[in-house]
C-alpha cells in the first residue's frame, strides 16, 4: 500500500536536499540509509571534542551563487582554505603547483624562470600524449611529475602511471604566483559544527529509517511509495547483470594522539611510492584547532589513507571513470531509462566523479523538473 508520493533510497547529500524539496512543497517522504548515520560519505562523527570526517576529508567549495546561497540556509560555515602540503620523502612542498613549489623544487624566484623551467622540460613530450605519465610530463615536466605526481597517483589508482588514459589528468593547476590555496572557488569552507549537523537541519521533520537495506526488501519498498529516488550504485540496483562496475575504495587507519599538533595542516599527501598511504588528514584543522567554544583542542586525530581496489562488499568511493567503465555504464543506463517510477542520481547512482556543490545542484535541477 502507498502511503509517501517519495521513497529516498540514501540519507548523503543528493537524497536529502531532493527530500527536502519534495516536503517543502507538500509531498511526503520516507528516506531510508543503509547505515547507521545520515549523511552518506559526508557524515561526521564527534571524537574528543573533534569532528572527525569518517570517510576521507570534504571541503565544500563553490562558484554557483545559487548553490551557496541553498546550503548556507543548513549552515554556517567558516573560513576555512585547503593548502594541502605534500610530502616526497621528507621534503615538504605546496600544494597546487605554484611559486613556493617551484622555489622549494627549483630555487627559481621570479615567474619567469619558472615558466622558462617548466617549458624546456615540457619538450620531453613530442606528439599527443597517450598515457597520463606523458600527458603530466607535458604539462608541467620530469621533476614535478616524478616528485609529485607519480607517487601519489599510482598509490590512488592501483595502476602505472603509463598504464592510465591522458584525460583523468587533463589539465594541472599550474599557478605562476605565490598563492597556495587548492581551489579556485569563490566560497570555500567547512560546516561548523560538522557536516552531520548540516544534514540533520535539512532533514528536520522527514521521516527517516536507519539501517534499511533498499535492495534486501526492493519489493516491499518499492510498494510503500508512488516514486522512487535512488542514490545507490547503478550496478547494484541491476545486480551486476550486465558485470561489476569498478570503483576505488578507500581504507583508513585512524589515531587518537595525546598531542595538540601532529603535522601543522589538516592534509599532508605523501607522494613517494614506498610510504603506502596516500595522506594523512588531521581532523581539528578543518575547524582551527577549537571546539565549538573556541576553546584549544588538547588530542588531536589523525586518518592514513590507503586506496586500494574495490571489491564487492567494499565502500565504493569514486568510480574508474575510463573508456571501458563508461561503456558499460552506458549499458546500465540504458536499462535505468526503462525503469518506471525511479529517479537515479547522486555519485554512485549516475557513476560520476561529484563534487559536493555538483551534487548539489543536480539534487535542484531534479527537484524542479520533477516537482510540479
Amino acid at each position: 500500500m502507498e502511503n509517501y508520493d517519495y521513497l529516498i533510497v540514501g540519507s548523503g547529500l543528493y537524497g536529502s536536499i531532493f527530500a527536502r524539496e519534495a516536503t517543502d512543497k507538500g509531498y511526503k517522504c520516507l528516506v531510508i540509509d543503509k547505515r547507521d548515520n545520515v549523511g552518506g560519505n559526508i557524515y561526521t562523527e564527534k571524537v574528543e571534542g573533534i569532528n572527525v570526517h569518517k570517510y576521507g576529508a570534504h571541503i565544500f567549495h563553490t562558484n554557483n551563487q545559487k548553490v551557496w546561497d541553498y546550503i548556507t540556509q543548513y549552515a554556517t560555515f567558516n573560513r576555512f582554505t585547503n593548502s594541502p602540503v605534500a610530502n616526497y620523502k621528507g621534503e615538504l612542498y605546496s600544494l597546487p603547483f605554484n611559486m613556493y613549489t617551484f622555489n622549494k623544487m627549483w630555487g627559481v624566484v621570479t615567474p619567469e624562470e619558472a615558466a622558462a623551467k617548466i617549458e624546456e622540460q615540457r619538450k620531453e613530450i613530442k606528439g599527443e600524449p597517450h598515457n597520463l605519465e606523458e600527458q603530466a610530463i607535458s604539462l608541467v615536466g620530469r621533476d614535478i611529475y616524478e616528485k609529485l605526481i607519480k607517487g601519489y597517483t599510482e598509490k590512488q589508482w592501483g595502476r602505472d602511471c603509463k598504464d592510465l588514459p591522458s584525460f583523468i589528468i587533463k589539465r594541472l593547476p599550474v599557478r605562476l604566483t605565490f598563492d597556495n590555496n587548492y581551489f579556485n572557488a569563490l566560497y570555500q569552507g567547512i560546516p561548523v559544527g560538522g557536516y552531520t549537523k548540516m544534514i540533520e537541519n535539512i532533514l528536520e521533520g522527514i521521516e527517516v529509517r536507519l539501517n534499511e537495506d533498499y535492495l534486501e526488501k526492493k519489493h516491499e519498498y518499492d510498494a510503500m511509495a508512488t516514486k522512487v529516488v535512488y542514490t545507490g550504485a547503478i550496478d547494484a540496483y541491476f545486480n551486476y547483470s550486465l558485470g561489476n562496475l569498478e570503483y576505488r575504495s578507500v581504507r583508513f587507519e585512524n589515531e587518537i594522539l595525546d598531542k595538540p599538533n601532529f603535522q601543522g595542516n589538516a592534509a599532508v599527501n605523501y607522494t613517494d611510492c614506498e610510504t603506502p598511504w596516500t595522506r594523512i588528514i588531521e581532523h581539528k584543522w578543518f575547524e582551527f584547532g577549537k571546539d565549538e567554544y573556541g576553546n584549544d583542542l588538547p588530542k588531536t586525530i589523525i586518518s592514513r589513507e590507503y586506496s586500494s581496489e574495490w571489491n564487492p562488499g567494499d565502500e565504493p568511493y569514486y568510480p574508474v571513470n575510463d573508456e571501458k567503465n563508461g561503456v558499460l555504464y552506458k549499458k546500465y543506463r540504458a536499462l535505468a531509462d526503462k525503469e518506471k517510477n525511479i529517479i537515479f542520481g547522486g555519485r554512485l547512482g549516475e557513476y560520476k566523479y561529484y563534487d559536493m556543490d555538483a551534487v548539489i545542484a543536480s539534487a535542484l535541477h531534479i527537484a524542479e523538473s520533477e516537482l510540479k
